[in-house]
C-alpha cells in the first residue's frame, strides 16, 4: 500500500508534471488503473485560452509503461514505441485520462514474450473533461516489450 501513496507523490511532484500542472487523482496498482488530471492554468494553456496538446499529451504518457513495469517486474524491458493523439474539442476545464491494465493482459504479455523475442502492444485511451465529453480520443500509446536474457554464469 506505501508505494502507490510514494509514487502518487513522487509523480506529482515530478517538475514537468507539477509545471504542467498535471496531477495523478489515483493510484490503484492492485487493479491495474491511473487516473490523471489536469485543471486548465496559464502555465498549460496555448495561445487561444484551451488545453495545450504537448500537455494533453504528456499527462498521460508514462502510464501505460509504468503499469506495465510493476506488473511484470524487473526481468522484462518496457519502453514507449509510438504515441498518436486525436484532438476533438478544446480543453477550457480540468481534464481526466484513465490508464487501465488487467491481469489478463499481463499473463499474455509474459506468453507472448517467453522466448525472449521482443513484442509491441498498442494501448488506447481518451481525454475527458468534467462534464465528460471527450477532448482527445483515440490515443494510442505503442510500447516495447521483451523479456531480458538471463545473465551468464561466470
Amino acid at each position: 500500500m506505501t508505494i502507490p501513496i510514494v509514487s502518487k507523490y513522487l509523480l506529482n511532484h515530478y517538475a514537468p508534471y507539477k509545471g504542467a500542472g498535471i496531477a495523478i487523482d489515483k493510484i490503484d496498482l492492485e487493479n491495474y488503473h491511473i487516473r490523471v488530471k489536469m485543471p486548465l492554468t496559464r502555465k498549460n494553456q496555448n495561445i487561444v485560452g484551451v488545453h495545450f496538446g504537448g500537455s494533453l499529451y504528456s499527462m498521460v504518457d508514462p502510464f501505460y509503461m509504468l503499469l506495465l513495469m510493476h506488473h511484470l517486474g524487473s526481468r522484462y524491458i518496457v519502453w514507449d514505441k509510438a504515441a498518436t493523439i486525436q484532438f476533438l474539442a478544446p480543453g477550457r476545464g480540468t481534464v481526466y485520462a484513465n490508464i487501465q491494465l488487467d491481469l489478463n493482459e499481463i499473463q499474455h504479455i509474459k506468453t507472448l514474450v517467453a522466448n525472449h523475442a521482443p513484442i509491441l502492444r498498442n494501448y488506447t485511451l481518451n481525454v475527458f473533461d468534467e462534464a465528460g465529453v471527450r477532448i482527445a480520443e483515440e490515443i494510442q500509446k505503442t510500447l516495447y516489450i521483451r523479456l531480458k536474457q538471463p545473465r551468464p554464469r561466470k
